[in-house]
């Protein structure tokens, strides 16, 4: 599930899980650790189960690691923090892995004052030489730290909602190394498990969910052995072989899914289930908070400054499922509480909700 808006996660398991408690992600993510918070697909931030962390590691966040280390490399060069950005990350990552090991967990702000190239700072200018802005190393060396996997997100320095966090040493976190999977094992492995999930699918939707090379993509699918299958409109599918049989037509359902959700953000090819309610996601393709009604996108919902619960309808439901989704709503107000949730990347539909 997608963890760049810390809420998100939380967000998207109640809308899931009947009971659900933040605490009860909490225990898995920091106490038992069967869930891990880590980079991958896209340089997104994701939560998945730990025994995909290896093959994920694999197939996506080791190839990203290494084009951002170049583009470190060049920002500390240019942001005059170095004259030799590999020199200065030879130098600096080591310590603050050192540093973390020493503390067990720790958060940037404590590593800042115990590795003195932390506090460095990029400094950015215009064309015309004039300073726009400095940003410290500190979180751009704890991310390349984390896109080569040497160290993962653990609890956050405040609430379930807090996008501060504090780092430990990945193998210390899991108790071991990771296992060896190759790049070209992890890629089959990550497909089975998303195509079991999203499929049918288009190679379109696959390319761009998992952000690598189409060759990559391609070769994994065959390893699999997908099939495929006709679409219609949308054109031709891809599925696993023992997923070939017709899935059952679920019972009326409605859901309040959050900003930047697993599903809403599961294909690049949305119309099927997105319609023309376009304003529900910005210009980058991140969805806002959408409301669904048995298997399509049929509106927005946000939360505004005194924490109400609002939503709209796009789209002629029914008064049945109006009367669901308001009672949906409801159920999402109260097991908020006293939480204001303010989505990191803010659709159109979201801005007019809640201004």
């Amino acid at each position: 599930m997608h963890s760049s808006d810390p809420a998100t996660v939380y967000l998207s398991l109640w809308a899931r899980l009947d009971g659900f408690q933040a605490p009860d992600l909490e225990q898995l993510l920091y106490d038992e650790r069967s869930l891990i918070r880590h980079w991958a697909m896209r340089r997104t931030l994701w939560v998945l189960p730990r025994e995909l962390l290896a093959p994920v590691i694999a197939s996506s966040t080791r190839p990203i690691g290494n084009k951002e280390r170049k583009r470190t490399v060049r920002l500390i060069e240019e942001g005059r923090v170095a004259d030799d950005g590999d020199a200065w990350l030879e130098t600096a990552l080591p310590k603050t892995l050192e540093a973390i090991r020493g503390h067990g967990t720790v958060s940037a702000r404590v590593l800042t004052r115990q590795v003195p190239e932390l506090a460095d700072k990029i400094i950015f200018k215009n064309k015309a030489g004039r300073v726009m802005g400095r940003t410290g190393m500190a979180s751009r060396a704890l991310v390349q730290l984390g896109l080569e996997s040497k160290v993962v997100r653990a609890r956050p320095t405040g609430s379930w909602i807090s996008g501060q966090y504090t780092w430990a040493v990945m193998e210390d976190w899991l108790g071991g190394p990771l296992e060896e999977v190759t790049p070209r094992e992890a890629s089959a492995r990550l497909v089975r498990r998303w195509l079991h999930s999203f499929g049918p699918a288009t190679e379109v939707d696959l390319k761009w969910w998992t952000g690598w090379p189409l060759s990559q993509v391609r070769q994994a699918l065959s390893d699999l052995g997908a099939v495929e299958v006709d679409l219609g409109e949308d054109g031709i599918g891809l599925v696993l072989p023992n997923d070939l049989e017709e899935v059952a037509e679920p019972d009326d359902w409605v859901a309040f899914l959050p900003s930047l959700d697993s599903t809403t953000m599961g294909w690049k090819e949305r119309g099927w289930y997105l319609g023309g309610h376009s304003s529900l996601f910005d210009r980058n393709g991140n969805a806002g908070p959408t409301v669904w009604v048995d298997g399509r996108i049929v509106g927005g919902w946000a939360q505004r400054r005194d924490g109400e619960v609002v939503y709209q309808v796009l789209e002629d439901v029914g008064s049945d499922a109006h009367a669901a989704i308001e009672l949906r709503r409801a159920e999402l107000q109260a097991w908020l509480g006293d939480v204001k949730v303010t989505p990191r990347f803010r659709s159109p539909h979201d801005k007019l909700l809640a201004p």
